[in-house]
Order: structure tokens, then sequence, then C-alpha cells
């Protein structure tokens, strides 16, 4: 059969490649913003106490609460996503995650409305837990399922750059707060400019909606799919006979949601609190980095176009692992020059994972579910591994008085990911990537899945 993507021009696939990097970058700048000021500014605005170190467990928990909404976005955006296309769903997305950031930047402060103030950003957080969990198998899809034949993994990574532009975009924006404004003023109103912007991202919803088409596998497969929705419920699918997958999906990429919260709320707050380093060192230092990823990112998603995703992916998990100790043993020297080359090497490994992860997640699954398959997976991993994880990194300092300790979490998460990350490889070479299952799914063309995970080539 004829891949559905075959007749697309280059102008077609581009402006959908570019809306889904555009819609991913908006979302997780609006995103970290939170995660940067959780480590600045709630813990004193949201959450006073005595104890510093309180305030910003408290602000940590709220950061967390959106990683626990994540999933029942994944799970909402996913069945709507499967049943009724990739493209009005990411569109909702946005808009959803926009309404809620500019609402965090609107909310008083503790000393002005009380504990209505925590509440409120508690609820808010979760809304857009919600937003980012329905976001990515969105953008992921709509960049992957207009793919040319064998560039999957190139245009996946398109998406996948949003983090590092979100980060950038992010870190750049409080760097600009916190240069024009005193610290009083910082910690009064100028930390809610960057939250203020999120609701600039209506207006890309808005074009997304009106220039950019549906993916062609989703339309491909929409008639058979409208035939069969009475019967077959993705969700259902995915739990009868494709949990397992997920699972491994989400435990494979723990070590990396993990590591990459770490780096980007845990260590701003550890290195300015406990170790007395500037605020805007630390955060110029993050954007720097981060800048190295928007290169590394789709080179080793191409890479893996060609020689296979799992290779590549399991490379990055590995070097996590290497590198979980040296990494806080350079932190811990209060230097920025070893602090950046910590980072920096961290962030590589990081960025090699990631880059590949978009197109082998939507590879694990066929297009009638790969919406819901995709987005559960991505998103347990954030909530097993990211969501807590500057919580538990703040808990572990706080009760051991080591960084070892963070070493160590980032060590065993490293594990669960390359066992699971052989799993999928023992079944790719098997070729059940994907179970023959009674799962009434469409007959819809895809990549050869298993033999392109382990870098054969068809």
């Amino acid at each position: 059969m004829t891949d559905p993507a075959a007749t697309l021009s280059i102008k077609q696939r581009r402006r959908a490649a570019t809306a889904a990097s555009l819609a991913a970058s908006v979302e997780w700048y609006d995103y970290f913003v939170f995660g940067i000021a959780a480590a600045l500014v709630f813990g004193k605005t949201f959450f006073p106490a005595a104890n510093p170190a309180a305030g910003v467990l408290a602000s940590f928990a709220t950061f967390a609460v959106g990683f626990l909404a994540r999933p029942i976005g994944g799970i909402i955006a996913g069945t709507l996503g499967d049943r009724r296309g990739r493209k009005p769903v990411l569109v909702l997305a946005i808009a959803v995650m926009g309404l809620a950031t500019t609402g965090i930047g609107l909310l008083p402060a503790y000393a002005s409305i009380g504990l209505a103030a925590p509440l409120i950003l508690v609820l808010l957080r979760l809304v857009q837990g919600i937003a980012v969990g329905a976001q990515w198998g969105g953008a992921m899809l709509l960049a992957t399922e207009y793919a040319p034949p064998g560039k999957r993994g190139l245009y996946g990574s398109l998406v996948q750059l949003g983090v590092p532009i979100g980060v950038v975009l992010a870190n750049s924006v409080f760097l600009i707060a916190s240069r024009v404004a005193p610290p009083a003023d910082f910690l009064s109103w100028a930390w809610r400019l960057p939250f203020l912007a999120g609701v600039l991202v209506l207006v890309l919803a808005w074009y997304i909606h009106a220039r950019v088409e549906e993916t062609p596998e989703y339309r491909a497969a929409e008639a058979k799919l409208a035939a069969r929705q009475r019967a077959s419920s993705p969700l259902r699918d995915i739990l009868r006979h494709h949990l397992g997958t997920v699972l491994l999906a989400g435990g494979s990429f723990a070590v990396n949601t993990a590591t990459f919260y770490i780096l980007l709320t845990g260590t701003l707050d550890y290195a300015t609190r406990d170790l007395g380093m500037s605020r805007t060192t630390v955060l110029t230092a993050t954007l720097i980095i981060s800048t190295t990823q928007l290169a590394v990112i789709p080179f080793a998603a191409g890479l893996s176009d060609r020689i296979g995703r799992i290779r590549i992916y399991a490379f990055g998990a590995a070097g996590l692992l290497v590198w979980a100790i040296p990494m806080f043993l350079l932190i811990d020297t209060k230097s920025l020059l070893w602090f950046v080359v910590a980072s920096f090497v961290g962030s590589l490994f990081l960025s090699i994972m990631y880059g590949p992860q978009a197109a082998l997640f939507a590879e694990l699954f066929t297009a009638k579910m790969r919406y819901t398959g995709a987005s559960l997976g991505y998103q347990i991993s954030a909530v097993a591994g990211g969501g807590l994880a500057p919580f538990i990194m703040v808990l572990l300092l706080e009760s051991t008085g080591t960084s070892m300790s963070v070493s160590g979490y980032i060590i065993v998460l490293s594990v669960i990911s390359l066992a699971s990350i052989a799993v999928l490889a023992r079944r790719a070479r098997a070729g059940a990537a994907v179970p023959e299952q009674a799962t009434n799914e469409p007959e819809i063309p895809s990549a050869d899945r298993s033999r392109e995970a382990v870098g054969d080539q068809p």
C-alpha cells in the first residue's frame, strides 16, 4: 500500500513540522517558567515559612502536581486525538496552556488573599499539567506523520527541540526580569512578566487551526476509525493489549525526565541556596547550555534514522549512568566553570536520548492508538521521573547532607531505563514491538517499526 504521506509537497511537510515545533516550544516555555519560578519565587510568595527549605519543598510539591495531571491530559487527548484527529486536540491544548499560564501571572500573592493563593496556584498548575500532557502527543504526531520516508526521527526531533527552546526562552525572560527589576521588585511583580506572555500562544493556536491540515496517516485511517469507533476504544485497546509496551516506554525515559528537571530546577535551587552561587550566573549558564541542545537533538535523531533508534537511545541512558557521580562532584566545587562542564555533559546525554525519542515512541503503536499509547508512555515517565525529581532532590540533600545521594537516585533510574530499553530491543528484534492482538486496528501503513528500532534498514 502507498505511504499516505508520499504525495505531500515539501511546503506542506515544512509547514506542519514548523507548526509542531512552535507548538511544543510555547507549551514547554509556559511549563518551564513555572519550574524556574518554583525554585526562585513561589516559596517566598505563595508558601511563606520560617524554614527556607520548607518553602522550597512546598513550591516543588506544587511543581510536581502538574506532572501528576499529565497522564490525565494524555488519556483525554489521546482518546480524542485517535478518534477526532491530531490537530483539533493540539489547538485546544495550546489554548488551555496559554490561559492557565496567564492566570498564574495574574494571581495575587499569599499576603493579599491568604490560603486562596496557593490553592489557586495548585489548580492552575493542574491545568498546565493536563495541557502539556495533551500537547506532546499531538505535536509529535503532527511532525512524524508528515515526515517523508526515512526521516521520521529527524522530523520528530523538531518537536523535541521545543524543550531546549522553551528552556532558553524561559531562562531569557527571567534573566531580563531580574536585570531590569531590583530584588524586591522582582519578588513583587517582575516575576509575573514571563507568565503574562503566555497569552500570546493563542495566536499560534489560531494559526494551526487555520493553516495546517490534519495528518495524512490519520486521514487515511479516518474512514475505518469512524466505522469502528463504537466497537473499539484506543484507551481500552492500549490497556488490554499494549500496557506492557506503554510501561516499558515510560520506564525507558524515566532517567531522562528526572535528570532534566534536576538540572533545570533542582540544581538552580541547590546552587543558589546551598552553594551560594549567583542566581543570574546559574540562569545564564543554563541558558547557554540549553542552546547546545538545539544542535545535538536533531543530530542524534538524524543518526537514529540511519543506525536505529534504540542504539542511540541506549547510549544516552548509559551516559547518564556513568556521569551521575562526576556531575555532582563537579557541581560541589562551587566553581562556575565546573558547574558548566557538569551540566553540559549531562545535557549532552539527555539530548542524545531525547532526539530519537519521539519517533521511537510513535513507532511502538499503530495509527489508531498512537496518540494514546505514545502520550501515556511519555507522561508515565514524566510522573515517575520528572515530576518528583526536584522534590526528591531537596529531601535527599536535607536528609543525607550529601549530593551523592542525588547521584544514586539518577543511577537507580538509569538502571531502570536501560533494563526497559533492553526489553524493547528484544521485542523489536522478535518483531513484537506492536503485538498482533485482536485489537480491531485499521490497516494503516507505517514505518517498519520492529526493524527500524534496532537499526536494520528495510
